[in-house]
């Protein structure tokens, strides 16, 4: 497999000031360039850009996985296993109020992981997720 490289993501928040605090101060990303509508972040090696879009009425559709309801869409990234819980633990500390509390989904069987969803304020779903084995993140 080839190494990997950083990703880029860019998602809307209608509010950047609460964003900005809820990225920087409440998940401790490191921040990069900025300007009045967007902020770069360093999201676990990645580049996670928050962009200003006016708010618009949106609903939220879920899918059942595991037994739970996980937002769509949503987006997130893997971690080492003791950095996610690391992080939970952060989270944690800092109240979030979680989707889905961090739990070992599909216990026992193939793909067997962390995972916890929660939302920043403008309502995106992001997902943390770890693996014990690596290997499984592709496995059938």
């Amino acid at each position: 497999m080839a190494k990997l490289s950083p990703f880029h993501l860019a998602i809307p928040v209608y509010n950047i000031a609460e964003c900005r605090n809820f990225y920087t101060n409440v998940l401790n990303f490191e921040e990069g360039r900025h300007s009045k509508y967007w902020v770069d972040y360093n999201f676990f090696g990645h580049q996670l850009v928050i962009h200003y879009k006016p708010k618009t009425e949106t609903y939220t559709h879920t899918n059942s996985v595991d037994g739970k309801d996980v937002p769509v869409p949503h987006f997130g990234v893997v971690l080492p296993w003791e950095t996610f819980e690391e992080f939970a633990d952060l989270l944690r500390s800092k109240s979030i109020k979680f989707i889905i509390e961090p739990y070992i989904r599909f216990k026992g069987q193939v793909g067997e992981q962390a995972t916890m969803f929660f939302k920043d304020p403008s309502g995106n779903a992001l997902e943390f997720k770890a693996f014990k084995e690596i290997g499984q993140l592709f496995a059938k």
